[in-house]
């Protein structure tokens, strides 16, 4: 794979979203390589500017435009088996953005084998964590297919740029949010947003621009409990009603909206060294997070939670860098899943005023036992027993001092 081309493409599938970067390619691509283009869309639960995108690409010159339904798939096979290793980015960033590339490039592949093309396309900045996500993907799946990176090759070097090129050809944006438009990306699990006055750091995001969750100011007076039940690993219902896979992560996501679950506001490292500010509003994540834990604190071994918790870093660094694919990813999967075999149960959450709190939890493999746990007279611990382990566990300080190499 280049970044320059020197065989020419005959038929490129693009992954389209509608936005500014993804315009500007599509028109580009047409006009540079005048070729067959498949403009395809991801619906990754991102609502009603599918219908919008796929207008765009067919006004724009789109030879043919594909729209793939695949929010089941995003929440089975992608969400949810981040969540049972409770993935955190730097300890903040549930992520939502870079998991659902790997399945973007992974249908796109399966497009490209449909209509019989060549090559394929997207929209990510050369600077930007997306294009190393998308092409990881496509190395590991498909190593010998054409890639053409836009960013990578046109003589367009900012988003002015691209704002005069789209002005030049016609090309409409959505100017909702003011006159330049942000870089908003959204699907079941969250909405991010970054660039133009969100690159500078200090300052709070404009007003009304962040949509997803509601102002804390603005959410109800009364907490509100919910409960969601887990099937080894994998959040399978809430609130006592059995949902798909999707519609788990879409019925979490209007609860936690109007409770002003999830907003996250951060800078954080990108892949190539560089500091982003970006701001999240994940609250089907940040929902499922909690639960997910609560439930696994009743069950899991501690020693087996223990090193989940040291795999958990490594784990979500490869979720980032786009590594989905990679074998070392599928082997720590492998890990983590042997893990959830037992991670049964329900949590109990209560939601105020932009808050989680675990509340409750019950599990039917539940490792909890009243009668080690409690502070009352039991026989089942000799707590005698606590002074040879003890004894053993502080060898090492009694020696260093009876040496003369403790420090105080």
């Amino acid at each position: 794979m280049s970044s320059r081309n020197t065989i020419a493409p005959q038929h490129i599938v693009l992954a389209f979203s509608g936005g500014l970067d993804t315009s500007v390619a599509l028109v580009w691509l047409k006009e540079r390589y005048h070729c067959r283009l498949t403009a395809f869309i991801a619906n990754l639960g991102q609502g009603a500017e599918l219908d919008t995108a796929a207008r765009k690409a067919e006004k724009l010159g789109a030879d043919e435009v594909r729209v793939a339904d695949l929010r089941g798939e995003f929440a089975r096979d992608y969400a949810f088996p981040m969540y049972r290793a409770n993935a955190l980015y730097e300890g903040q960033y549930l992520m939502g953005s870079s998991i659902g590339r790997p399945l973007i490039a992974a249908a796109q592949l399966r497009v490209v084998e449909e209509v019989g093309a060549d090559a394929v396309a997207h929209g990510a900045t050369g600077k930007g964590n997306d294009q190393i996500r998308f092409e990881m993907t496509l190395a590991a799946l498909r190593p010998d297919i054409m890639v053409i990176s836009p960013w990578r090759e046109w003589d367009l070097s900012s988003r002015s740029d691209l704002l005069a090129y789209a002005r030049r050809h016609g090309i409409e944006l959505d100017l909702s949010s003011g006159d330049r438009p942000y870089s908003i990306d959204s699907n079941l699990l969250h909405t991010s947003y970054e660039g133009e006055e969100l690159e500078d750091p200090e300052q709070p995001a404009p007003e009304g621009l962040l949509f997803r969750v509601r102002d804390l100011a603005d959410t109800q007076d009364e907490p509100e409990t919910v409960e969601i039940h887990f099937q080894s690993g994998n959040p399978v219902g809430v609130n006592g009603k059995p949902l798909s896979a999707s519609a788990v992560l879409e019925t979490l996501d209007q609860i936690g909206r109007r409770h002003g679950i999830g907003r996250l506001d951060i800078v954080e490292n990108r892949i190539f060294g560089m500091k982003t500010r970006n701001i999240y509003e994940a609250p089907s994540g940040s929902l499922l997070w909690h639960a997910h834990r609560a439930v696994e604190s009743l069950v899991l071994d501690p020693e087996v939670a223990q090193l989940k918790e040291e795999l958990m870093p490594k784990y979500s660094a490869l979720v980032y860098r786009g590594l989905w694919f990679a074998p070392e990813r599928m082997m720590l999967q492998t890990a983590i899943d042997f893990s959830q075999q037992n991670v049964t149960g329900d949590a109990i959450l209560r939601l105020h005023r932009g808050t989680v709190q675990v509340i409750g939890r019950r599990s039917p493999h539940s490792r909890y036992d009243t009668a080690f746990a409690t502070f009352e007279a039991e026989d089942v611990f000799d707590q005698r027993d606590s002074s040879g382990w003890l004894r053993v566990n502080t060898v090492r300080f009694r020696a260093g001092l009876t040496n003369g190499t403790a420090t105080p």
